[in-house]
């Protein structure tokens, strides 16, 4: 029974991702600091839950709380069963509904990276290293459908997880494509990983060309090493040495997320169909369904494209 209970407990702490529970974590210690404040059980009732919703709404992007409420309900259902119940409730939902009726504001997304920046910064970039790797994050991320967290590691230590790399024993080059495995993604929460192909295309914005001119780089330096995408030192890049080298040549409009959106938008102006995109990017059904309505860039070339085929 001893061991039952011991594997059991790993296993309910593996339930989550390490990013996720550092996120949850985040949230419930907002819920105690406002139940210390005004001096409320840390028990979560429908009336405690609301009013912190309320309370939230006045600091945070009313948006933003569901997660906070599913965090907290992650880290207190051990110790309250009901909380779950507790977040549902009409309580809880109508005062979330009113909160963002009131306060929300509209979400600032980040534009589309096109050819013309890449065709920038493959001009402007040298033969370093780390000038090899930055592209080759960038054209992977552009013409493979990828978000940046895909591809570099998060700047927060406690949410690295080496399962999520891109091995380099992964990648097999073919004569015209190459291909890798990706662990896992948003919408696979099991690691069964997904193979990532990218065709090579003719004149200079060639992702064949460029990824193939780094890996020739990693394997001269680092012949024994796990990992795919490796600076200079040997680490794995973080988010922040991306973008930082972004934004050295891109306005702020330009973030992380350009490079799913921008691969997107282009293959949606190509006439590919919706369904194809959606397998491409690697989204579920609801979750493409809700990048469409909240993208209208994308849905007016999806539609543009339709009309222009019949």
């Amino acid at each position: 029974m001893e061991r039952l209970l011991q594997e059991r407990a790993i296993m309910l702490g593996s339930a989550i991702d390490p990013s996720s529970h550092v996120t949850y974590t985040s949230h419930l210690q907002s819920y105690l600091n406002f139940c210390k404040i005004h001096n409320f059980d840390i028990e979560p009732t429908p009336d405690t839950l609301s009013f912190f919703v309320v309370f939230m709404c006045h600091h945070i992007q009313p948006r933003s709380i569901g997660q906070y409420l599913s965090g907290i309900a992650n880290q207190l259902e051990h110790l309250f069963p009901q909380v779950r119940a507790s977040h549902n409730s009409a309580l809880v939902t109508r005062t979330l509904a009113g909160c963002n009726k009131r306060l929300g504001s509209a979400v600032g997304r980040k534009d589309p990276l096109s050819l013309d920046d890449l065709q920038f910064f493959l001009t402007h970039a040298s033969s370093s290293h780390d000038d090899c790797l930055f592209l080759a994050i960038l054209f992977c991320g552009f013409f493979g459908l990828h978000h940046l967290g895909e591809l570099t590691w998060p700047d927060r230590v406690q949410s690295r997880d080496w399962r999520k790399v891109i091995m380099r024993a992964s990648v097999c080059i073919d004569t015209s494509t190459f291909h890798y495995v990706l662990p896992t993604h948003k919408a696979d929460h099991f690691f069964e990983g997904s193979t990532i192909v990218i065709a090579q295309r003719p004149g200079d914005l060639d992702p064949y060309r460029i990824f193939t001119a780094y890996l020739t780089s990693h394997d001269a330096r680092f012949p024994v090493l796990p990992a795919l995408w490796l600076k200079a030192d040997g680490s794995v890049p973080a988010r922040a040495w991306f973008l930082a080298r972004l934004y050295a040549h891109m306005p702020r409009s330009i973030g992380g997320h350009s490079l799913h959106s921008s691969k997107a938008t282009f293959f949606a102006s190509q006439g590919w169909p919706d369904d194809r995109i959606q397998a491409v990017g690697r989204w579920s059904s609801e979750a493409f369904r809700i990048y469409i309505r909240k993208n209208p860039v994308v849905l007016q070339v999806l539609l543009h494209a339709r009309t222009t085929s019949t």
